[in-house]
């Protein structure tokens, strides 16, 4: 698999020189960059932390980055890790006294939808600054694109790929670190993992902060590319199902399952937005929803669990 991922990153590196329209192109960026987020979730996923809220995260990240280019006038290069440190100090918010009270399981899946649901009503709520349910654009400097973050869709291709590729690293790192051995033992029995000297809050928080970090920093760096925020797609529920389905479809217990759901999402939204249009609302939610369900059922492991289970 780490092979696969070598050369992946090869050919994607390759492919703006092919001559590739747009649109193809776009769809690459788009695919990386959720990618990136779902494979953020799959690390924590992966060992029992199911979380809903990793939107609160992305929200918290990509509003902090804009305002402070459309305020302060400070670079998206600058403020991307800051609305990523933003991000991740919430997810230790949230994190820390959940691990400290032994919350766990399904009620730690319903606390962490409520933290997003919380984040997106805030970005409503301060409309002032936000522009809250009409969205926020940031500042267009065509006289100085690169500090502004402002590329083209082939100089944009290279900064998602090099994203991506930082989440894949992060991945294998993780996998190959005793961390996965202690968060899997945490995630079958908690009170045998501490009888053993396992560090069980310490395991978890680490986790989850990185976890955090990286959706943090594709759902931000996807706001970026489409230079528009609005909470109902950066924040909430509904980025935040995106992210675990595509984990889910793809396969989180694999370093390129996510990416997999992720192109499989990608495309699927496509084919919705095309066969619906605007004739049936709330089509594409049912399809979503179906999906998931025959997925758990039928495809637990995912896509790619299923190709190496025939393999």
């Amino acid at each position: 698999m780490t092979r696969l991922a070598i050369a992946l990153l090869a050919v994607f590196a390759a492919l703006p020189f092919l001559g590739l329209p747009d649109y193809f192109l776009h769809l690459g960026i788009a695919t990386m960059l959720v990618g990136l987020s779902c494979t953020g979730w799959a690390l924590m996923g992966r060992f029992g932390l199911v979380s809903f809220g990793h939107g609160a995260f992305i929200g918290v990240a990509a509003y902090t980055m804009a305002l402070l280019w459309n305020d302060a006038g400070l670079s998206p290069w600058i403020g991307l890790p800051i609305g990523v440190s933003f991000g991740v100090a919430a997810a230790a918010l949230l994190a820390y006294p959940c691990f400290r009270l032994r919350v766990v399981g399904h009620y730690f899946a319903l606390v962490t939808l409520a933290a997003g649901e919380i984040v997106r009503i805030l970005i409503v709520a301060l409309r002032g600054i936000t522009g809250g349910s009409l969205g926020m654009t940031p500042r267009l400097a065509p006289d100085n694109s690169f500090a502004a973050m402002q590329f083209g869709k082939a100089g944009f291709w290279y900064i998602a790929l090099a994203a991506w590729a930082f989440g894949i690293l992060v991945w294998w790192w993780i996998d190959r670190s005793m961390s996965a051995k202690a968060l899997a033992a945490i995630s079958e029995d908690e009170d045998a993992a501490a009888s053993i000297g396992i560090r069980v809050t310490r395991e978890k928080m680490m986790i989850t902060l990185i976890s955090a970090g990286i959706a943090a920093l594709g759902g931000a760096l996807g706001a970026q590319y489409k230079m528009y925020l609005n909470p109902e797609t950066l924040a909430g529920l509904g980025i935040s199902l995106q992210i675990v389905f595509g984990a889910l479809a793809g396969g989180m217990y694999s370093m390129l399952g996510p990416t997999v759901g992720a192109a499989f999402t990608i495309a699927l939204e496509e084919v919705l937005r095309i066969a619906f249009g605007t004739e049936l609302i709330g089509g594409a939610p049912l399809v979503y929803g179906v999906l998931l369900v025959l997925f758990i059922l039928f495809l637990p492991r995912g896509i790619v669990g299923w190709f190496e289970r025939k393999r």
